[in-house]
């Protein structure tokens, strides 16, 4: 099964919501008229596109008075260029650029931040790579049980905290430490996901990174924030308060699968200009896919006209 028709089987929620309300909207050869473009930005919205809803309807008016639209397969490609448009990224896998490259991964608890670490080392073993998790979320003890049970499932190396309450930064820097001893290729850092004050978050994120540099110069290589896409436009503001807090360098979307807002990747990426490196798009390990924008919007919209000529795993 080739990557479109996973992302086909396992983003139904949101293709049903965006490809099948297309189809319904010009069921019986409706014509484009103001009525219909209503009901086609009311239609964005609830698959969650935010503000950008609006601005594609308006975009797809002028070019109906222009007589440029003759009907659904008109508009399913307008809105296929746009969105990629918006998208604006390269796809596919990401290429640890380093020996060890250090990730750091940051979101709220809640948000799959732990499920997206396991499912990321995951991949990375895949691909033959020796991975090292740092267990820095001390705040949350079962985040650190719950990797380390993924670890010893999977021959993972794990470095955690011997107490609850250890400094997060202390075990950062073991970890980059034991992976130069070792020569491991990745080593993923978790972080604590609590939203106390922001404040409290940035200093010990800034900490966690200065204490990472000064035992690797150059490392975090990437810092990623995991975002629960059942959350839609909501969590563009989560996503604004950790940008502020620390240098984010990408984007993890968890649980694509359950929710039919998945248009709100397209607000995430308008509003924070930020790559969206991978996406989670089920529970087991195996369900994580690196970010392809082509694939990704004809998995949703569906009927694309031209020819597609990436459609590998």
């Amino acid at each position: 099964m080739g990557l479109l028709d996973r992302l086909k089987q396992r983003l139904s929620k949101t293709r049903e919501k965006l490809s099948d309300g297309l189809s319904a909207l010009f069921r019986g050869g409706r014509p484009i008229d103001d009525q219909l473009l209503g009901e086609l930005e009311e239609l964005l919205y609830t698959a969650d596109l935010g503000p950008i809803a609006t601005e594609l309807v308006e975009d797809l008016a002028r070019m109906h008075k222009r007589g440029e639209l003759k009907g659904e397969d008109d508009v399913r490609e307008h809105l296929r260029s746009t969105l990629l448009a918006r998208l604006d990224q390269a796809g596919g896998e990401y290429d640890p650029p380093a020996d060890p490259t250090v990730i750091l991964i940051v979101g709220v608890n809640g948000s799959g931040k732990t499920t997206s670490i396991a499912k990321l080392a995951h991949r990375f073993q895949n691909q033959g790579k020796s991975v090292l998790l740092a267990a820095g979320d001390t705040f949350r003890a079962a985040a650190a049980d719950q990797l380390e049970i993924w670890a010893q499932r999977n021959g993972a190396q794990i470095v955690r905290a011997h107490k609850d309450g250890a400094d997060p930064a202390s075990i950062a820097f073991d970890a980059v430490d034991a992976a130069l001893a070792r020569g491991t290729d990745v080593v993923i850092v978790d972080t604590a996901g609590r939203l106390h004050t922001q404040k409290n978050l940035m200093d010990e994120l800034n900490k966690v990174r200065r204490v990472i540099e000064k035992r690797l110069p150059g490392a975090p290589h990437e810092t990623w924030l995991v975002l629960d896409a059942t959350n839609g436009q909501n969590a563009i503001q989560q996503a604004r308060e950790f940008t502020a807090a620390v240098e984010v360098t990408g984007l993890v979307l968890a649980k694509l699968d359950g929710t039919a807002r998945g248009g709100a990747v397209f607000g995430i990426k308008d509003a924070l200009n930020l790559p969206v490196r991978y996406i989670g798009t089920g529970e087991s390990l195996e369900l994580l896919e690196a970010f392809d924008p082509e694939a990704y919007v004809d998995a949703l919209l569906g009927k694309h006209l031209g020819t597609r000529t990436s459609q590998g795993a």
